[in-house]
């Protein structure tokens, strides 16, 4: 191996082990058998495992996350396909605007848009509310199915769509069978990156929850407050776990190169 090999190597190797390595701890830190924070080294226990399925607040905060994620990034995704496929197919006036709107999230400061939520809502009685917490959440994560969407338009081969509306398909057909199935991929990646943001969303969501509609980040931060023992760390664990499987169910029936970037299905040509 060359000099600018091994340098190559050692350089990803430690991008990786630094990447890595809170995670690791974190997990490391759930299976204590202590009180307090600490890396097991004589033992392993599921201690805040136990504590963590006993705590009926967490469970409930980890199913609202849950719900709100899969609304909020569903909505945006209707949202997005009409609004990206007009953005990039036609030249109207006001387009550049209409797509910096879209896109204005990604730069406002969400302490910002927590503090401008609470007051429009307080406003028309969405304070504390679930459908609230589904508009702002909304607002915040169609950025990024916009432009997985966008970026997967630009793979679309128009000859497909003209050949369908030749044999007689109509706008709606050649939509629904033709159009959707190659956006597809873009679908796919921009639904996951809109879900795990909304899912992840802390700053924002504090201004505008109540104590019936409290997200597990906000749940997580409350606690951490007042508590320096290891059962958010255990939260932690659960949650890579949980999106670990996930990530190894769709590579299994997927693929996720072909979910994610649009690449070949296992085991075709």
């Amino acid at each position: 191996m060359s000099r600018n090999g091994f340098l190559s190597l050692l350089f990803h190797a430690v991008f990786i082990i630094f990447s890595m390595a809170p995670i690791v701890i974190v997990c490391l830190v759930a299976f204590t058998p202590t009180g307090y924070l600490s890396v097991p080294v004589t033992s392993f226990s599921l201690r805040w495992f136990a504590a963590l399925y006993e705590r009926g607040d967490f469970l409930g905060s980890a199913l609202t996350s849950l719900w709100l994620g899969l609304a909020a990034s569903t909505i945006a995704l209707i949202l997005s396909v009409p609004a990206a496929l007009a953005i990039f197919r036609y030249r109207f006036y006001g387009r550049e605007a209409f797509l910096s709107l879209l896109q204005s999230p990604l730069m406002i400061p969400h302490v910002v848009l927590g503090i401008a939520f609470l007051r429009f809502f307080s406003q028309i009685g969405l304070t504390g509310t679930f459908a609230g917490l589904v508009i702002a959440h909304v607002i915040v994560v169609i950025p990024f199915t916009m432009r997985m969407v966008l970026s997967n338009a630009g793979s679309l081969d128009a000859s497909v769509e003209s050949a369908a509306e030749s044999l007689g398909a109509g706008p709606l057909t050649t939509f629904r069978r033709i159009t959707l199935p190659m956006l597809v991929p873009g679908l796919a990646a921009g639904w996951l990156l809109a879900f795990i943001t909304s899912f992840d969303e802390l700053t924002m969501t504090t201004f505008i929850a109540s104590p019936q509609t409290v997200t597990l980040p906000v749940r997580m931060f409350n606690y951490i407050q007042d508590n320096i023992d290891p059962l958010v760390a255990a939260v932690s664990a659960a949650l890579i776990g949980v999106a670990v499987l996930v990530m190894v169910i769709l590579d299994r029936l997927f693929g996720l190169d072909r979910l994610l970037v649009g690449g070949e299905q296992k085991g075709s040509s």
